[in-house]
């Protein structure tokens, strides 16, 4: 197969599937807890058949998931459109920050901020100190979706670690459930009518068709107990 040389991008298509293109490598990525259940690293299961281009199931009913099998539930997207740089941050002074973005909000971003706030780390405060320059960073980069964003208050950028381009699929052991989409490394997210949202580094997109932030994940396969185990 002849590599594509397209730039790796995911439209949201009108009440269908996500199209990948760009030669986005596919792989299950699993929460790993601690003896209290908290996250506290990422595991990479089995990667997927490498291709150019595929369509990925977003209304959570496909028997072929994580791909499209073409028997569509209606799924239409409900996010805002943000604007570019969506992200609150608060606070002042030299040093390090926490800060919360806008519209990308979800249950594993929701547990990865308590394992951040237990490490001291809180939005719009400012960090110093060799602890929190090495602790805060790795709890806030933690959170899939982006959600937690560290910046460096010095150079007014995010500390963000770097993700291989690629897309994972989320699995929760620990709540008995599968999670969203995780777009990682820039991959560029289109919405139907040709709407191009902030390229991030990280961002988690529904996959059971519950959320009420479409394309985005809330949360919402927890509560759903969606399931994804094939």
């Amino acid at each position: 197969m002849t590599k594509s040389s397209s730039r790796p991008r995911v439209v949201v298509s009108n009440n269908g599937p996500y199209l990948v293109s760009g030669d986005v490598p596919l792989a299950k990525q699993t929460i790993v807890t601690d003896g209290e259940g908290e996250s506290q690293q990422w595991r990479q299961g089995d990667a997927f058949p490498a291709q150019d281009s595929y369509q990925l199931c977003r209304c959570g009913k496909s028997k072929t998931k994580p791909f499209c099998d073409g028997t569509m539930r209606r799924s239409v997207s409900t996010a805002p459109k943000p604007p570019p740089h969506d992200v609150s941050r608060a606070g002042a002074g030299p040093g390090r920050s926490c800060a919360r973005a806008h519209g990308r909000a979800g249950a594993v971003c929701g547990r990865a901020l308590l394992r951040s706030e237990r490490t001291g780390v809180e939005p719009g405060r400012a960090y110093r100190g060799r602890r929190a320059a090495d602790d805060f960073p790795a709890a806030v980069n933690n959170c899939p979706s982006g959600r937690l964003v560290a910046w460096d208050r010095a150079t007014g950028k995010p500390i963000e670690h770097a993700l291989p381009v690629s897309i994972g699929l989320i699995e929760d052991p620990s709540q008995g459930v599968s999670g969203p989409l995780w777009l990682r490394g820039g991959i560029a997210l289109l919405a139907a009518d040709g709407f191009a949202y902030e390229i991030r580094n990280r961002m988690t997109l529904c996959r059971c068709g519950a959320s009420s932030n479409k394309p985005f994940c809330d949360g919402s396969h927890v509560s759903s107990g969606f399931r994804d185990w094939t």
